[in-house]
């Protein structure tokens, strides 16, 4: 190989460097992987006939006026 572009011995030198900082808020929970998010979200529309968002959402609302 032609040259190199930086050494081995400083790979991971920034994210060792950079501190860690905790989730918090919305993001304090980590996320399904998309094949069980799609998952409930069939089951919950599908199958149970509900809107697959939040309760309280337009969305939701407008789904319940269609029954």
């Amino acid at each position: 190989m032609p040259g190199s572009h930086g050494s081995l011995t400083k790979a991971g030198k920034v994210k060792q460097q950079t501190p860690k900082i905790r989730r918090t808020g919305v993001n304090s929970r980590k996320k399904k992987p998309p094949r069980m998010r799609y998952r409930f979200l069939y089951e919950s529309r599908i199958l149970k006939g509900k809107y697959g968002g939040q309760k309280d959402s337009l969305g939701a609302k407008r789904a319940s006026y269609k029954r």
